[in-house]
């Protein structure tokens, strides 16, 4: 290994080629998104199965569903928990560092995954009580892994490809969401084959048979075994360099680090020269300094991020209902219970498969060539366009033979959220503050984008019956098109060094502190 004097870290970092230690990262961080949207999304997946098995009302002529309060609450707890998460592990990021923290949201996701399935009671409240408090903690871990998965791969890549493997990290999400369609659909054909039973039509009573208690609970647990898997690996991660240096104050730590990382020998000499290039101005979150330095900028990625997941995860954790009214789901009362999953296990795998996860990686093979601005007003746009279309003539899409173009066209609508803002919301907010704050703002970002997922959540059900599937497309379409309003507020950060786009590195004020 090659000795260095009086050398940088931080630049060593930022014009490395790329190695092995940056694919682990993106694995570690990214099991973590992987496990992390599963959960999430799972459960709007079991939703109509928890219905059937506990809200059926004899002699009824459809099957149980959940109370719309019910339903709301279970589909978005989780986010309350992420909120919360967010904003606390975005904070404890920046006051104990990104590495001391980063197990513990994994050991908090593992456990309320297993304990969510274990929901225990012997009647409707009790089940749905515990499900529900299990789950807010489960958000509360997950919550936790946005600000660090983000900000940890920030720090340790280089500045030309940072975005790309940012984007990967994130776009563990999509293969997530496919793995809880892909779980759902072998677990339920594995009990529907092995416990078979006759449609609600046929026979009511016998269409839930006992043991479809079991099939949403080991859905819901299976969530845990990517987390756990990855927790060793997490808890060998050393520090960021730009933690360790420019927050802690540690040079020699630094250096031992991020030896190891680079495979090179760095002196403690070449941490205090990037602790001298870095303004020692340590304005906080509240000052006035930090509002005219960066306040629109975290204005603009807080309501961005907010307006996106409003359209996203109402439109996520509601496509069986949506599939359902344009009549590409069958009537319930035509399946049994774990025929229902089945089938929207299979509609949700579809959509995940020819939308949302191409739109993922098409945006880690792009965006340090086309820039976070561009992609992130590309999506809006098409976004802004796909809902429109959607809308505009549903009646027309309602119709049998038109059903195929209506999957098209909202296929294409999860394509530009995820090769646009849904992609650059998250990885944005690691580039451009300093690294003292990042770690909060990115938590705050988050934070405001989980508070848009709950308007959605709670929301869009309610929205629905109020106006009509056609008019909630419209309004979700409107909301789209200020996000792109909203994007101007927000920088390019394609190919700079992260000290640059926050402001710390200011040569012509702390040149002259540089000790050569």
């Amino acid at each position: 290994m090659a000795n260095q004097k009086h050398g940088s870290i931080l630049k060593d970092l930022d014009v490395s080629k790329v190695q092995w230690y940056h694919v682990t990262t993106v694995i570690i961080s990214g099991m973590g998104f992987f496990t992390d949207s599963y959960d999430l999304f799972v459960i709007s997946l079991v939703t109509k199965l928890l219905g059937r098995i506990y809200y059926q009302t004899p002699g009824s002529s459809s099957p149980g569903s959940l109370p719309d309060g019910i339903s709301a609450a279970v589909s978005g707890v989780a986010f309350a928990g992420t909120f919360i998460g967010q904003i606390f592990f975005g904070c404890l990021g920046d006051k104990l560092g990104r590495k001391r923290v980063y197990g513990l949201t994994l050991v908090i996701m593992t456990l309320c995954s297993i304990c969510s399935g274990l929901s225990l009671g012997s009647d409707p409240k009790s089940v749905m009580t515990t499900l529900c408090f299990f789950r807010f903690w489960l958000g509360f871990g997950i919550g936790g892994d946005y600000p660090l998965s983000a900000t940890i791969m920030s720090e340790y890549a280089n500045k030309r490809t940072r975005g790309a493997f940012v984007a990967a990290v994130f776009a563990m999400q999509g293969f997530g969401i496919l793995a809880a369609g892909l779980v759902s659909l072998l677990v339920s054909a594995i009990f529907d084959r092995q416990f078979p039973s006759p449609a609600y039509m046929v026979d009511p009573a016998s269409s839930t048979v006992p043991q479809a208690d079991y099939v949403w609970r080991i859905i819901l647990m299976l969530g845990a075994l990517p987390a756990l898997l990855t927790y060793y690996w997490r808890a060998k991660m050393p520090e960021t360099a730009r933690y360790t240096a420019l927050v802690a104050k540690n040079a020699e730590q630094a250096a031992s680090d991020m030896s190891k990382v680079l495979n090179i020998d760095i002196e403690a000499s070449s941490a205090k020269h990037d602790q001298a290039r870095v303004s020692s101005d340590e304005f906080g979150l509240f000052s006035k300094k930090f509002l005219s330095r960066h306040g629109l900028h975290l204005l603009g990625t807080a309501t961005t991020w907010f307006l996106l997941d409003i359209a996203f995860y109402s439109q996520n954790l509601f496509q069986k209902d949506i599939f359902t009214t344009i009549g590409w789901l069958p009537s319930a009362k035509t399946m049994n219970a774990i025929q229902e999953l089945y089938k929207i296990a299979k509609a949700q795998t579809l959509i995940a498969l020819c939308g949302t996860v191409p739109g993922y990686w098409v945006t880690v093979a792009t965006i340090d060539y086309l820039g976070r601005f561009k992609i992130q007003v590309i999506g809006f746009i098409m976004m802004t366009v796909c809902l429109i279309g959607l809308a505009i003539p549903y009646h027309h899409w309602t119709l049998p033979d038109n059903r195929i173009g209506f999957i098209v066209l909202y296929s294409l609508t999860f394509f530009f959220c995820n090769f646009g803002p849904n992609a650059t919301t998250f990885i944005v907010p690691a580039e451009i503050f300093p690294a003292r704050l990042r770690s909060t703002c990115h938590g705050i970002s988050a934070a405001s984008g989980k508070a848009g997922a709950m308007v959605g959540s709670f929301g869009f059900a309610a929205l629905v019956k109020a106006v009509g599937m056609r008019m909630t497309l419209l309004i979700m379409a409107g909301i789209s098109f200020v996000g792109l309003l909203f994007t101007l507020l927000v920088p390019e950060t394609n190919g700079k060094s992260l000290e640059e786009l926050s402001g710390e590195a200011e040569p012509e004020k702390i040149q002259e502190k540089i000790i050569v």
